[in-house]
């Protein structure tokens, strides 16, 4: 179970956005790396990537790709996920599956290291990765959980376009420069590719991130709402959001409602618990305007929390401002965070 001769690591999506922060998160970390392998669908292979001052072909993700293969991130959409993560596993490897294909299988764990780490030891192969404004959520929350108890959630994200990937970044750039021009622009990205209409996002925001399920709720509303309650094993736990698409590139910030059981806590309390919580970084002062933003997130690993306050009515109730990178602790860090707590735990054989 050591880690004498080194991880052979799969990058699945590895010229995509996240693929990309991945290999950088990578380069970053101790991680002890015999061998890595960088995969693309058939359109990108061929093409090149450097890590750590080598220069690598990626080449096109296929079944046999995974042979030998420990671990495999895969950031590379959720069909992609679906036909080869199976024969990854079948081939012996891990999955860290960055898409939502696997997030809500009851038998596969969705996992937040610094939440739910020993849901690991339950894996049968895939590892599901959350969506990025649930992750930042749930660390942020989770302390809290622990030693107050936590009721009720309601959560109101705004989110970067980033997170709808890198045609929606060239979007919100070109359409914002045509605005200040005075030249038109005909949006095609956002809020969703796929729907019949796209709206303006520069200078705007968008009320809908994902399609609309029957209930009113979009989908990305509902990843928030199931996989909260997955990842904290709390089916009862009451839950609601509502998500927005800004005009920021990166960074997601959310305004965070939260109840919990006990009484009399106060907010320099809960301040005090969170400085003191793994992968938080407090940034809490009114008075010199300390609080997190989004622009300043970018390219860190953590969460940062500021704006706490107690509720004015509801002695249970509080609020917090909560702000991460939306492509590190969101999808690329988080992930390889779990390859690192497989190594931890002894649960990768190589």
């Amino acid at each position: 179970m050591g880690q004498t001769k080194g991880l052979h690591i799969a990058v699945v999506g590895a010229t995509g956005a996240v693929g990309q922060q991945m290999i950088r998160t990578l380069e970053s970390r101790d991680l002890a790396i015999s061998k890595i392998t960088f995969l693309s669908s058939a359109r990108s292979a061929g093409s090149k990537v450097q890590f750590k001052d080598n220069e690598y072909i990626v080449q096109e993700a296929k079944p046999e790709s995974f042979e030998g293969v420990d671990i495999a991130l895969f950031s590379a959409g959720g069909s992609v996920s679906k036909e080869l993560a199976p024969e990854a596993v079948k081939r012996g490897a891990i999955v860290i599956d960055n898409t939502s294909a696997f997030r809500m299988d009851e038998n596969i764990p969705l996992v937040v290291p610094e939440v739910n780490e020993y849901d690991l030891k339950n894996h049968n192969g895939i590892i599901a990765n959350p969506n990025c404004s649930t992750i930042q959520m749930v660390v942020a929350l989770e302390p809290v959980r622990q030693k107050y108890g936590l009721k009720k959630v309601i959560v109101s994200t705004y989110q970067a376009v980033s997170g709808a990937g890198a045609a929606a970044i060239q979007e919100l750039k070109e359409q914002a420069q045509a605005i200040l021009n005075g030249d038109s622009y005909e949006p095609s990205v956002l809020p969703v590719k796929s729907e019949p209409k796209h709206y303006q996002i520069a200078f705007n925001a968008i009320p809908q991130i994902d399609k609309f399920t029957e209930n009113g709720f979009t989908y990305e509303e509902m990843k928030m709402i199931n996989e909260t309650k997955k990842i904290m094993h709390m089916p009862e736990l009451q839950v609601a959001a509502t998500c927005v698409r800004l005009p920021v590139e990166t960074g997601h910030s959310e305004s965070v409602y939260f109840e919990i059981n006990s009484s009399g806590v106060s907010s320099s309390e809960i301040k005090e618990l969170l400085k003191a919580s793994p992968g938080i970084v407090l940034q809490d002062d009114p008075e010199n305007q300390l609080y997190p933003m989004p622009a300043y997130s970018v390219g860190k690993n953590d969460v940062f929390v500021g704006r706490i306050r107690k509720d004015i009515d509801e002695d249970h109730g509080f609020h917090m401002w909560v702000v991460s990178d939306n492509l590190l602790k969101g999808a690329a860090w988080n992930s390889v965070q779990i390859a690192e707590s497989l190594v931890k735990l002894g649960l990768v054989k190589n």
